[in-house]
């Protein structure tokens, strides 16, 4: 076999005129270097979080889901059997691996006191407590049973609450539920219609 040692001949053949001419043979390294980077990935599929369209996206992960191996999310694409958005996203929708392996991303809750300058990281059974804590205290302060003329109103206008796109139709119904049961009047939903 010739080897055309010329720039022309070295391009022409793809870098192969090289492997022959040095003694390597990069056949092997090469068909890996074409396997996909999800060849052997766990797919999840899920919704990406920022609209209310409800893109339908496929997550893929590596990691053997064994207790002391962390998974890492290695591709984030839109999922091309959903008919809401066909595969595509849009560039907020193609940025999801950064914002989920963003090292600035808050995956605990954080508590500033009143008066502090800095957050302090907190547990979830602490911020629950918290939270459960000021809903009942606002409730109790500003909660109406009889309106001016003495209608019974059962209602609570000094807390509000939000929905997300992303809820399930089951969560929010639940949410509407736990509204009403508290009286709350304020409520917005991203997914509204």
């Amino acid at each position: 076999m010739t080897t055309d040692l010329s720039r022309r001949g070295f391009l022409a053949g793809g870098g192969t005129a090289a492997v022959t001419t040095f003694g390597f043979n990069l056949e092997a390294a090469t068909a890996v270097a074409k396997e996909l980077k999800i060849a052997r990935t766990t797919q999840t599929h899920s919704v990406c979080p920022y609209c209310a369209v409800g893109c339908s996206v496929v997550i893929h992960t590596l990691g053997d889901k064994a207790r002391n191996v962390k998974p890492a999310v290695v591709h984030i694409e839109g999922d091309p059997e959903s008919p809401i958005n066909r595969g595509t996203l849009c560039s907020k929708g193609a940025s999801l691996k950064e914002f989920v392996n963003s090292d600035l991303r808050l995956t605990r809750p954080k508590y500033r006191a009143p008066g502090a300058a800095d957050w302090k990281e907190i547990s979830w059974e602490e911020a629950f407590e918290k939270m459960a804590r000021r809903m009942k205290e606002t409730r109790d302060a500003g909660f109406e049973e009889k309106d001016s003329q003495g209608r019974t109103v059962n209602r609570l206008a000094n807390l509000a609450m939000i929905g997300g796109c992303t809820d399930t139709n089951e969560v929010n119904y639940l949410l509407g539920k736990f509204r009403f049961g508290l009286g709350v009047l304020g409520y917005e939903n991203q997914a509204r219609l």
